[in-house]
């Protein structure tokens, strides 16, 4: 790699899980505990440039437009992992910015790192296959893997493989786009990081174990669901893996509480659609945020009904998203 300069620039989306990881079974490579089956919001974006300069002598990152010195440390070991594989010692200056809010729960460490790893390669005119993007992701933010794909995607757990998970597509955007109303119901930073919550559940739990055990049966019930574009049978097994995650968080000693006032209004209205018989169901992730997921001719109807909920901030809808990419 020669000394001149050289910049690409990248988009990635938010993914949500839908069958929930939570855990880690090797902090040091920041291997999950369990696989993951997710959706990619097509609706919400991070775009991050990345520019090698010899001049340079450390990273630099300027998150939403202000130099983070605190992620700075996590950016550096990702680019870090990318100079040693392709072979040059330059350092970058990152600039990032979502237009959503940034770590309250919907999903910007994927989001980020996903496009962080994607500029960065084509910044260095690297040609390594998406899975190895995928993993190189992975090991800075455990869902960011499934970032660099669109649509259905699932984290699989390959101990016997190449690559220790294995990240893929499982279904394009296209082939079967629902729909994402998020409720969000506050938008600062939550209190416990994802890694620091999942290390005290794990530590801590009684019922961690059986979060572990039941994890391949319900990302196999996930999976079919979605080869046969089963709504009812995805949205049962999404919003049992979402509960059961809580569930987990809260048998923690002491207990992590995600949630707010507002998301618990948030669940019980999107019940109380179901009970009409609006095609929609939940999930949340580490934070307060609800995401509603429905048909495409239930938008509307799931979005009249989230606005109305007190403490609802905005509303955010997106439909289902292609994969990280380079701009342009």
């Amino acid at each position: 790699m020669s000394g001149l300069s050289c910049s690409a620039t990248a988009i990635a989306h938010p993914n949500i899980a839908l069958v929930k990881y939570w855990g880690k079974a090797d902090i040091a490579e920041n291997l999950p505990a369990v696989g993951s089956l997710s959706i990619t919001l097509g609706g919400l974006a991070t775009t991050t440039t990345v520019a090698f300069d010899p001049e340079l002598r450390e990273d630099v990152l300027l998150l939403d437009g202000r130099e983070d010195t605190a992620a700075v440390r996590r950016v550096s070991g990702c680019l870090e992992r990318l100079r040693r594989r392709l072979g040059t010692s330059l350092h970058a200056r990152v600039e990032s910015a979502n237009d959503f809010p940034t770590a309250a729960g919907l999903a910007s460490s994927a989001s980020g790192f996903a496009a962080l790893v994607v500029a960065a390669h084509a910044a260095l005119g690297g040609n390594l296959p998406r899975e190895e993007l995928a993993d190189l992701a992975r090991r800075c933010s455990g869902s960011a893997a499934r970032s660099l794909f669109g649509g259905f995607v699932e984290l699989a757990l390959t101990p016997e493989g190449p690559h220790p998970t294995t990240t893929r597509q499982i279904l394009p955007p296209e082939a079967w786009p629902l729909e994402v109303v998020v409720a969000v119901t506050a938008t600062g930073p939550k209190e416990t990081g994802s890694t620091e919550g999942m290390l005290l559940t794990e530590r801590t739990s009684p019922c961690y174990r059986s979060w572990v055990r039941q994890s391949p049966a319900d990302l196999a019930a996930a999976r079919e669901a979605v080869a046969s574009r089963d709504f009812e049978a995805l949205a049962e097994v999404s919003e049992a893996s979402c509960l059961a995650m809580h569930g987990l968080m809260l048998s923690a000693r002491p207990g992590l509480i995600y949630w707010n006032g507002t998301t618990v209004e948030c669940l019980h209205r999107i019940r109380q659609l179901r009970r009409e018989g609006i095609p929609v169901f939940f999930t949340v992730d580490a934070g307060p945020q609800v995401k509603a997921i429905c048909l495409p001719e239930a938008t509307a109807r799931v979005e009249e009904a989230l606005g109305t909920v007190p403490g609802v901030v905005r509303l955010l809808s997106s439909g289902l998203g292609e994969g990280a990419r380079v701009a342009g």
